[in-house]
């Protein structure tokens, strides 16, 4: 049996569509990476590597005692307790699992809902966690935001909550290979998970070369 490579009839319309919405939305987060407009965008994606850790403290009995997202990008989760080596690469494997499961979510209108009522309701129970203005600010701004977007699908005729979905999905997916490429090759960041995992670990791999593995 001989393999085809013509693929004629391989996709639907809508999965075209998905497709094509992917790699636009690709297309517009690089070119408007460095630009002021991708920031809010890029500060709920931290968020959700600050969630990863969180959530791994949870599961591993640890205790988490803040999270904080600041201006800059930047973000820290503050734990006692858990399984250390569980909690340092949940960041960045988090935000690939996320990305991965707000981009299946968007394909489907009942399952965007989902989403973005969880994505509510996670940045709701950080708010009362939050340790500085910034991720406050950013937990009101974004649940004000995504309601307002629910609103929009609900009440009129503007139907983008799974394109914000996907949006949101595919920008996650893209910055934690940033993130890591940004924090271990182009330059070194000796307080990045990737470096701690190494200490932590104590094997011949350095914070690049785990920055690579995951």
């Amino acid at each position: 049996m001989t393999a085809n490579w013509e693929l004629k009839n391989c996709c639907k319309n809508d999965q075209v569509a998905f497709l094509v919405s992917v790699g636009v939305f690709t297309v517009i987060i690089l070119v408007l990476w460095r630009t002021i407009l991708l920031t809010p965008f890029k500060l709920i994606t931290v968020f959700l590597h600050e969630a990863s850790h969180a959530l791994a403290c949870k599961l591993t009995c640890g205790h988490v005692e803040g999270i904080e997202v600041h201006a800059n990008e930047g973000g820290v989760t503050q734990t006692r307790g858990g399984i250390y080596w569980l909690i340092l690469p949940a960041g960045y494997l988090g935000s690939s699992f996320w990305g991965m499961v707000l981009i299946l979510a968007s394909t489907n209108l009942l399952t965007a809902r989902i989403a973005a009522g969880c994505l509510a309701v996670a940045l709701l129970i950080v708010l009362f966690v939050a340790k500085n203005w910034t991720l406050r600010g950013l937990c009101i701004g974004f649940i004000i935001f995504l309601a307002v977007i629910w609103l929009l699908q609900e009440l009129t005729k503007i139907h983008i909550l799974r394109y914000i979905i996907l949006f949101i999905g595919v920008m996650n997916s893209l910055f934690s290979v940033y993130d890591i490429y940004d924090d271990l090759i182009s330059r070194r960041v000796h307080s990045s998970d990737a470096e701690k995992f190494a200490e932590v670990c104590h094997c011949p791999c350095n914070g690049v070369a785990w920055g690579v593995i995951w």
